[in-house]
This record gives C-alpha cells, sequence and structure tokens, in this order.
C-alpha cells in the first residue's frame, strides 16, 4: 500500500483547500491523470497521479483545508512510476495517519470552563461551546441562564461561515496589510469635460494617467521592505487591477503597461476579467504588480481608504462619475467630475510624493 499526499505547491504555500475529485475509490489511474483540484490563494491548481494504479482510498473530503504532506490518497498495487512523471508531489510509501490525528504540535489544550454537569448537559443540547460563554456565576462559573444568553445569539447571528479560498485569502491579506502597513489616504477630483462622452474607455485613460504620474513620481510604483527598511523603485509599471466576483477579490496583474498601446491594453483588460469570471486564470497572472487600481465606483461610492497590498506603497481608487457644477470661464456649467482617492504607504513615500503624484494624473485625465 502507497500513500500520496499533497505536494509542495510552490510559492510559499503551506496549505490548500480540495476544490473537486476527478478519481473514484476502487478506480485504476494513468501516470499524469488528474487526481483531484486544490484551491491555494487564488489559484486552482490540478494535482496529476504520480503513479499508474489502483485507488484503495481516497483520504480528503471536497472542502477540507489540508497542509502540505496531508494524506490524500492511497493506492492499491499497481506499477510505480519515476516521481519525475509527476508535476508536483512525491509518494509516501508510509501508511497513511488518521485524519483527525492531534497535531503534534506541543501545544495545550484549553484551560476547562467551570460549569456544573447539569450546565454542561445542557450546553451540549443546545449545542453551545462553553469556550464562548462569559461566566456571571460565583468563582467565574458558568451558569444555565449564560448557556441560554449564548444560544439565543447564535440563533440570531447564524451559524459560523467559514471562510475559503480566495475569500480566505483576502482575510490574510488584508490582515496583513492591515499590520504592515502606515496608510494614508488623500482625495480629489478630476474634471473629465475635456473627453469624456467621446467614446474613450475611462479604465483605459485611468491606466494611462497612472503611468503619467509614475513618471512624475517614481517612488509611488516601488517595493517596500519592511524588515530591511528599505524600498526597490521599479522601472516597469505591472498595474494590479483590482476585479470583484461571486468568489472575492482578485487583483490580475497587465504587465509593462506604460509601454502598452490603447488597443493592446483593451485586449488585455478583456482577457484578465474573463479569466477571472471563469476561473482560469493562472497563478503567475496574479503576482507581480507595482501598483494597484480599483475601479470601485463602477458599483458605486465616491471616495475610499483603498488598501495597500505589501510590499507595493500604493493604490489609487476611482469613485463613481457625477455630473457638478462647476465655474467654466466665470460661468455655472454641468461637468462630469471623477472623485479618486490615493492611499500610500508612509513609510516609503512622503505626502509631497503622493500629492505631486496625483496631480500628475489628474492633470493627464483632465487633457483632451
Amino acid at each position: 500500500m502507497k500513500t500520496f499526499r499533497l505536494p509542495d505547491l510552490g510559492e510559499g504555500l503551506q496549505q490548500a483547500e480540495v476544490s473537486e475529485w476527478h478519481v473514484a475509490e476502487n478506480q485504476d489511474v494513468a501516470v499524469d491523470q488528474p487526481l483531484l483540484s486544490v484551491e491555494t490563494e487564488k489559484a486552482l491548481v490540478e494535482i496529476p497521479s504520480p503513479r499508474s494504479g489502483k485507488i484503495k482510498r481516497l483520504l480528503a473530503k471536497t472542502g477540507d483545508l489540508l497542509p502540505v504532506g496531508a494524506a490524500l490518497v492511497e493506492f492499491a498495487d499497481g506499477a510505480d512510476a519515476p516521481e519525475a512523471g509527476t508535476v508536483v508531489g512525491r509518494l509516501d510509501t508510509s501508511s497513511a495517519p488518521a485524519r483527525d490525528a492531534p497535531a503534534a504540535n506541543g501545544a495545550a489544550a484549553p484551560a476547562r470552563a467551570r460549569a456544573a454537569p447539569a450546565v454542561r448537559a445542557m450546553a451540549q443540547r443546545m449545542n453551545v461551546d462553553l469556550a464562548i460563554v462569559t461566566p456571571t456565576g460565583p468563582n467565574d462559573t458558568i451558569t444555565a441562564k449564560d448557556v441560554e444568553r449564548v444560544a439565543r445569539i447564535l440563533k440570531e447571528v447564524g451559524p459560523l461561515e467559514m471562510l475559503r479560498g480566495v475569500r480566505r485569502a483576502m482575510a490574510r491579506s488584508m490582515e496583513q496589510a492591515h499590520a504592515e502597513v502606515a496608510p494614508v489616504t488623500v482625495n480629489d477630483d478630476a474634471d473629465l469635460h475635456a473627453w469624456w462622452g467621446g467614446g474613450q474607455l475611462l479604465m483605459l485613460r485611468l491606466i494611462r494617467a497612472i503611468t503619467a504620474g509614475c513618471k512624475a513620481e517614481p517612488a509611488l510604483n516601488a517595493w517596500y521592505d519592511g524588515k530591511a527598511v528599505g524600498r526597490r523603485v521599479l522601472e516597469s509599471i505591472h498595474l494590479g487591477i483590482a476585479v470583484d466576483s461571486p468568489d472575492g477579490l482578485f487583483v490580475p496583474v497587465l504587465r509593462d503597461v506604460g509601454r502598452r498601446t490603447p488597443e493592446d491594453l483593451r485586449a488585455g483588460l478583456e482577457r484578465l476579467r474573463h479569466d477571472v469570471m471563469a476561473r482560469t486564470i493562472p497563478p503567475e497572472e496574479l503576482r507581480g504588480y507595482t501598483f494597484i487600481l480599483s475601479n470601485f465606483g463602477t458599483f458605486g461610492g465616491r471616495y475610499a481608504n483603498p488598501i495597500v497590498q505589501p510590499p507595493t506603497v500604493a493604490i489609487l481608487g476611482a469613485g463613481r462619475v457625477r455630473d457638478e457644477v462647476v465655474a467654466a470661464s466665470g460661468q455655472p456649467a454641468v461637468h462630469p467630475i471623477l472623485p479618486l482617492s490615493l492611499t500610500f504607504d508612509h513609510r516609503a513615500v512622503t505626502g509631497g510624493e503622493a500629492t505631486r503624484f496625483l496631480s500628475a494624473v489628474i492633470a493627464d485625465l483632465q487633457s483632451s
């Protein structure tokens, strides 16, 4: 009997969620035949079989979140294939461990809550975890009323929904940004009267304006290293485009936007959006951006506090275009106004650099 374990999928990823099994128990498989698909961070990865033979047991269920090295498949007798025959993974000849065996990390068990046996039985019947109950009884004991109170709260809020896949990755990314970045947001408006309504695509104008801003202030097209307390100012602008989807937020990358034609950029935008919605975007297309654009105004909103994603140092948010009365040649006129929100990491970018960048962006957007 041989066990195949979740392989190292690269990029420092430590876990993956089982998305779909492509095989069943007692099925014969060939070398490199797809066994299952797993979701890591924001990419779906297909894992092939490292050998031919018969599958005796599947050791994980769809939806399981597994660490690298967790048992996936038990093979019955069959001819081994060379390990080089599989794109990722290795074959382990040891027996598979129990799926719910405790982790051997030496962590101590949480302290036992104080409650009478009758209260414990009541909590079990009502499906209340005593660990989340605040005790109000003598000597910090949990009373029946405490359990009833928490049961009412849980009934109102509904069951806990574990974040998976893209939303789990998004939550961790936001947590990292909150812990590491020193954010400052500057808001301003751009008057689009010179070209609005002439058939130009707002996203393409925003990309052009960001390129102009980075030329005026290259410090915003950079990566910051918090450990070294240093930054790398980059020449090429690899623009991350925030794309909303039913599965969560994706940030695919448009490479080297400063050197591409509008036609090429338009085609690139359409391809990225299609690949995101179809969940076929390659993992490498979700990495390596140097600046981020969030056109949240497509859905609504005027200003925002966009979140800088390390190691980048800035993100530009564009709100919804609105008609506004402005002074034009001393007379009132109605012009289309685009609200802009620039968040920058104040560890790497000064206020002067940020405002000069935003001024260059606005100047480009207001030109014909």
